[in-house]
């Protein structure tokens, strides 16, 4: 079976909940019907209650940015899965090169959210990527295959294709989000290669052949079907031009 393409929206920290309901009102008639690609949206959790009920019957799932792995404790400020649960989020983007920079994440306890998640049945993104540095430096590869296995690490017990097909890794080379400047599609299908060929060693063949692998870093229109058409790229996690329901209905509609 072909992989379905996911195109998920990361709002990061923008918009008000009543903003989100705008937003969700021009969004949805531009995606009516579309069916070919799994479409997310995951705003801040202060709006993904508004934002699930505005998606209600559209077909465009919601999901939250980030997420504690513990279901709840005295965790100041976290949201736990148990909570999303309840309010009917989907999906939930793990280790944003964001949450590594600006909160110190590492691998170690992406990993421990990552099997939280599957435990309580989202979708999990888990995002890798080199910084500009390091692929100036020629550690593209070490640095794609150092977190790729941390983040994956204690799955390869046994685990089936089918407790595995949940799982989405979205490649985002830091030096290209939110800079203008994109990886060739050339750039973005080595590394999806590389990633797909490691979770090969670690997961085995048929999870890795069914593994859906997104390009994330300056997504927009104008990109988007050249990214899209690569046969390695299985949808985008969109940043900045997600924010625009115009511009994101472009790239959905690729």
């Amino acid at each position: 079976m072909p992989r379905k393409p996911l195109i998920a929206a990361n709002w990061k920290m923008y918009k008000t909940p009543v903003q989100a309901q705008e937003f969700f009102k021009l969004f949805l008639p531009l995606v009516a019907n579309h069916d070919r690609d799994e479409i997310v949206v995951c705003p801040s959790f202060t709006s993904i209650s508004v934002v699930i009920a505005a998606a209600t019957g559209s077909g465009v799932a919601i999901g939250a940015q980030n997420m504690h792995f513990a279901d709840e404790g005295a965790y100041t400020g976290e949201t736990s899965p148990l909570m999303l649960k309840a309010i009917g989020a989907t999906h939930v983007i793990l280790g944003h090169s964001e949450r590594r920079q600006y909160f110190a994440e590492t691998d170690e306890l992406i990993n421990k959210k990552l099997k939280t998640a599957l435990h309580h049945q989202f979708i999990p993104i888990v995002c890798v990527g080199e910084v500009l540095a390091e692929r100036e430096a020629g550690k593209t590869e070490e640095v794609l295959l150092r977190q790729t296995r941390g983040c994956l690490a204690g799955l390869t017990a046994g685990i089936s294709a089918a407790e595995a097909s949940p799982i989405v890794i979205a490649y985002e080379p830091v030096w290209a989000i939110g800079t203008g400047k994109t990886a060739t599609p050339q750039m973005a299908c080595e590394a999806h290669a590389l990633i797909r060929a490691e979770v090969a060693r670690l997961l085995g063949n048929e999870v890795a052949d069914n593994l859906r692998i997104l390009y994330g870093g300056s997504v927009k229109p104008d990109n988007a079907t050249t990214l899209m058409n690569e046969p390695d790229i299985d949808g985008a996690l969109v940043g900045g031009a997600s924010l625009d329901p115009q511009s994101f209905a472009k790239i959905v509609n690729y």
